[in-house]
């Protein structure tokens, strides 16, 4: 064997000396990592596969929605439609270039087209329903509650493209780390859940139902982008012993906790009067215990002790979808013959 070859005792998930080759992808010591780059390739789809003709139709008419209820689809809309973009923009800009890793970054090219599906899902949903879309993707600069969300993410990404940060040092490699959770925990883990939960409650009315579809496969994709986020930052936390130490757990377990407050002012703001079953006491309730979910996947202690007022969720995220596209398909794959260049 030649000794010069890389193996998996050579690789780190951040790090990596010189020696170790991030073009090369074999051996895999991190499966999984690359399992999540499988799970992400077999949940595939495309925002244009969804129909949305009846959401049109419902949308038109005046007596479908009230008022109340159109201000909380708008204020998601408004929300999603550059958050996902945010999140994209942080993956290629910063995590992308310290996460020297092979088969995590085969992970976070498939979460960045992702995202980019996202964008385009909205995109289209806006589109389709003739919404405004001058006030939809400039709602983060025009709603506090909003801004203040996306100012709360976007603050990570500062910290993780100062030219000066090295992630060899404690402090480099605390505000990467930093940066991670404030992207895969907060914005991907708890941000988008009040959207999730308000949208699939129209779902579960046969309500907007192209809309809930693609809300319904975001969800999906959104799971395993959390999931993967917190292996890679517990890697890193188990790769580099001392880097977790008492002082920046708790700083971590408040800037968790700043970002629930800031998802209880945005519920307020969406939700000024009960729709659904929902109201604002049970999307705060809601916050705390999907909070209280990260923080034992990151290994702390719960904050809250909220309990679950939506078990119905529960169902979404953790069953898998089984959904065939092919019976709901309204537009053709071109055979590689019909493509035009």
């Amino acid at each position: 064997m030649n000794k010069n070859r890389i193996t998996v005792d050579n690789k780190r998930i951040i790090n990596n000396d010189r020696t170790v080759d991030c073009n090369q992808l074999v051996p895999i010591k991190y499966k999984w990592a690359w399992n999540y780059y499988l799970d992400g390739c077999a949940n595939h789809w495309m925002p244009s596969e969804v129909s949305m003709q009846r959401d049109i139709e419902q949308w038109k008419d005046p007596k479908c929605f009230t008022p109340d209820e159109r201000h909380i689809i708008k204020r998601t809309f408004g929300f999603f439609a550059t958050a996902e973009t945010l999140v994209g923009n942080n993956l290629v800009l910063a995590v992308y270039r310290h996460v020297d890793n092979s088969e995590a970054r085969q992970y976070l090219l498939r979460q960045a087209f992702e995202e980019a599906i996202h964008v385009h899902a909205f995109q289209y949903i806006v589109q389709s329903l003739s919404l405004d879309e001058g006030e939809m993707f400039n709602m983060y600069r025009e709603v506090e509650a909003i801004y203040n969300k996306d100012e709360y993410a976007m603050s990570c990404t500062d910290g993780a493209l100062d030219p000066d940060l090295d992630p060899k040092t404690k402090e480099g490699l605390q505000k990467f780390l930093k940066n991670l959770v404030g992207f895969y925990v907060i914005t991907e883990g708890i941000f988008f859940y009040s959207g999730f939960v308000t949208m699939l409650s129209f779902g579960r009315q046969n309500r907007i139902p192209g809309t809930c579809e693609q809300i319904q496969y975001i969800l999906r994709d959104e799971s395993i982008h959390m999931n993967f986020g917190i292996d890679l930052i517990n890697t890193i936390r188990d790769e580099n012993p001392g880097v977790w130490d008492k002082e920046f757990e708790g700083k971590i377990i408040d800037f968790i906790k700043t970002a629930v407050s800031l998802e209880h002012k945005y519920a307020e703001e969406c939700l000024p009067n009960g729709i659904l079953g929902l109201n604002t006491h049970l999307l705060k309730e809601y916050i705390q215990y999907i909070a209280d979910r990260r923080f034992e996947r990151l290994k702390l202690p719960k904050q809250y002790g909220s309990e679950n007022p939506f078990p119905w969720m529960s169902e979404v995220i953790d069953l898998k979808k089984e959904k065939n596209f092919f019976e709901t398909r309204v537009t053709e794959y071109q055979t590689g013959g019909a493509l035009e260049w």
